[in-house]
């Protein structure tokens, strides 16, 4: 039997594949030395448990009144170079960002001392504010990249780290590989992290985006992640401008994801950033292939792309997780994606109540030239009604940010919420922390509290992060 190392009692919240958020009040948890989760039942049951697992009473953790777990939350989409230009040089939309801002900050990245210290900082930065998983794009550098993999094992985080891979760019030539260069060196990097053995950083195929990669790029690195069943990532149909420009690039494809999915590039281990501009026919194959989705809003709106119609991709049952994007998105906390997730959500159903307004209008005005005997050249198109869309709720965007997240990252089966066996990632959060950026000033149900928190709270109520059983902040806590 294992042996229980911590036993904790109080209020737990997660979301289960059928349900979007669990309050679970008076609840005992415990885990194993290997971080699991030995069980996870009512506090009435405690005798019974002491019993079977044969821990002490007086070794139980109880929480705080107001204060409760949720699971570590999954960035599904982080730029870890560009966390040193975060909050900047965003007056540009995207390809002109990516000119003149990002690309030749990446280039720098050659030097590992400059990698070391802004992936020091991005990954204590991340687990700080409650990322327990990670999935990160790095540069093009192996040598940089496999630091990062280092510095993410040591501080504890679960991820998935990217070299990145393009042998072209137009915009900036001096920041690229070339084809066997590009090929060669992702083997050096997966092959090195295999050997490193961490146990829980693993390598993930990077192009970076079909803009700046080559048919035989993509082709071979769909061919190596088929190889060595390997975790893949990039972008797609960010922007229009983004899409026009792979169009032109690759005529003999239907569309965006054709060239991703021809490539061998879309299976049921890859996640795609963005997909504002998605239609329902790529949809389809994004569901057929397994693929996911990261939807990164605060990106979306601060680089003008656009906005990811969430409802509709979980209609088509699309797997989907939130992204940070940084430094396309302008804060390193998945609290402000579960925010701007909800505020995307709700301009979407505005605008389509306007169209709804405005088809109504028309509706009207044709049904009065026609009892004048005047024939109506209006497309009677544009009258169909909208499809019903409800908005984003906070219990279903803090899905997206836990479980959800684990669900595109193919490792929901490890993590992304208490049920037994998985791995303990979690989050202890103290809503009447000192400097909590919000008050509680009486008694009221939990669920206000945990909504208080989702819509207020920052890393100052993150009083603990635990990556599969181990406090790994604070950051002098190693137990």
């Amino acid at each position: 039997m294992d042996t229980v190392q911590r036993v904790f009692k109080g209020t737990f919240i997660h979301s289960t594949h059928t349900c979007a958020m669990e309050v679970l009040e008076n609840h005992i948890l415990g885990t194993s030395n290997a971080g699991k989760i030995l069980f996870f039942e009512e506090a009435r049951e405690q005798t019974r448990l002491v019993q079977k697992w044969g821990f002490e009473e007086s070794n139980i953790e109880e929480l705080g009144k107001n204060a409760f777990f949720m699971p570590g939350m999954v960035d599904t989409h982080i730029h870890a170079p560009q966390y040193s230009f975060i909050g900047t040089g965003m007056e540009r939309p995207l390809l002109e960002w990516l000119k003149h801002t990002t690309f030749p900050i990446e280039d720098t990245y050659a030097d590992v001392e400059i990698a070391s210290n802004v992936y020091n900082s991005v990954v204590r930065r991340t687990l700080k504010n409650g990322t327990t998983t990670a999935c990160y794009f790095a540069t093009i550098h192996t040598d940089a990249s496999i630091l990062l993999a280092d510095i993410a094992s040591v501080y504890g985080q679960r991820a998935f780290i990217g070299k990145i891979c393009m042998d072209s760019n137009n915009t900036y030539p001096q920041y690229k590989e070339n084809t066997e260069e590009s090929i060669e060196e992702t083997k050096r990097f997966v092959e090195v992290l295999k050997k490193k053995k961490y146990d829980r950083v693993k390598p993930i195929v990077t192009p970076r985006f079909a803009v700046t990669c080559s048919e035989n790029l993509l082709n071979k690195l769909g061919t190596l992640a088929e190889e060595h069943q390997l975790h893949i990532q990039s972008h797609i149909s960010e922007s229009l401008a983004e899409i026009e420009e792979v169009l032109n690039l690759f005529p003999g494809y239907k569309n965006y994801t054709d060239v991703y999915d021809r490539n061998k590039l879309l299976t049921d281990k890859t996640v795609m950033a963005h997909g504002c501009h998605l239609s329902n026919e790529e949809l389809l194959v994004f569901r057929e292939k397994g693929a996911a989705i990261s939807h990164c809003p605060n990106s979306n709106i601060s680089l003008c792309s656009g906005h990811l119609d969430v409802q509709n991709i979980l209609k088509h049952k699309v797997k989907l997780g939130l992204g940070t994007d940084i430094a396309g998105g302008y804060s390193i906390s998945l609290l402000d994606s579960i925010r701007k997730a909800i505020e995307t959500s709700k301009i979407i159903f505005m605008e389509k109540q306007k169209r709804q307004r405005e088809n109504n209008e028309i509706d009207i005005l044709q049904r009065k030239m026609a009892a004048h005997g005047i024939n109506s050249n209006v497309n009677n198109s544009v009258m169909e009604m909208e499809n019903n869309h409800n908005v984003l709720s906070i219990k279903e965007a803090f899905r997206l940010a836990t479980l959800g997240g684990s669900e595109a990252l193919s490792i929901d089966h490890i993590t992304g919420n208490f049920e037994v066996d998985k791995e303990f990632d979690a989050l202890l959060i103290d809503p009447e922390a000192i400097d909590s950026p919000f008050e509680v000033f009486y008694d009221i149900p939990k669920e206000e509290i945990i909504q208080r928190f989702l819509y207020l709270g920052d890393d100052r109520n993150i009083s603990a992060v635990y990556v599969a059983g181990r406090c790994v902040v604070p950051f002098h806590t190693n137990s």
